[in-house]
């Protein structure tokens, strides 16, 4: 089994970024994965007391289809985000205040009547706004996705998963066999504690920004859950990087 694609998303529901490759630390996640998020006005998130908090207190998939137009780039360096919708672009400084209200209103403004009150640029240290309160790291086989491909007769881009480690080399659904063992991903000891349970994100194409695929019912369906994908927590860092092996220990 061997690492296909390594990705991350700054921004919670917004658009990825591919790695070659990336460092992991124990405990945490993907670096920059999950770091921002844009808060509804009535979510009530507090970044002095961070908790965590349903993804549809925030721009989300799930409840918001139209994020999913938005192309976003982030510089960890300059702190820099840029925010597309198609020709209509901004660029914001999130080391200051101006720059993180700048980068809210325009949100705000993309969002329309799903804004509830003005958004908000959310982000704590320490703090990931993913969609399980543990700090993990996502996997899912290609082949588990050409499976539920086959049996929508449906292609599906693999972004709807958003997961951050895509692998081949095992067959369809083999990593909900890994539930519970350890798993040694490049450099990095894992543990994997978790299947993912999908949600309506998962019902929208990441290029269109269109409903237009069931996911969650057609894999009650076929296999009688809503589960594609893993989450393993961290237990010894190192580099994982595209070509890496993956070895269920």
């Amino acid at each position: 089994m061997r690492i296909e694609r390594i990705t991350r998303y700054p921004v919670k529901g917004l658009s990825p970024e591919e790695m070659e490759e990336v460092a992991l630390s124990p405990g945490e996640g993907v670096p920059q994965d999950r770091r921002f998020a844009f808060a509804q006005g009535d979510s009530g998130f507090d970044p002095a007391a961070p908790v965590w908090m349903r993804k549809r207190n925030f721009a989300c998939l799930a409840a918001n289809a139209k994020v999913a137009r938005l192309r976003t780039a982030f510089d960890p360096v300059t702190a820099t985000l840029l925010l597309r919708d198609g020709d209509v672009a901004m660029t914001a400084d999130l080391s200051t205040a101006e720059g993180r209200r700048a980068a809210g209103d325009w949100i705000t403004a993309f969002m329309g009547e799903e804004a509830r009150g003005a958004l908000t640029l959310a982000e704590a240290p320490g703090h990931a706004f993913t969609d399980i309160p543990e700090k993990a790291v996502s996997l899912i086989g290609l082949a588990s996705v050409a499976a539920l491909e086959e049996q929508m007769g449906k292609a599906l881009d693999p972004l709807r998963f958003r997961a951050n480690i895509l692998f081949t080399g095992a067959p369809p659904f083999a990593e909900f066999d890994w539930l519970g063992r350890e798993v040694l991903l490049g450099g990095a000891r894992l543990r994997v504690f978790k299947r993912i349970q999908r949600c309506a994100a998962t019902e929208v194409n990441p290029e269109t920004a269109a409903r237009d695929a069931p996911v969650p019912l057609a894999l009650r369906k076929a296999w009688g859950h809503a589960d594609m994908g893993i989450y393993a927590e961290v237990l010894e860092g190192g580099r994982v990087a595209v070509g890496d092996a993956i070895v269920p220990v």
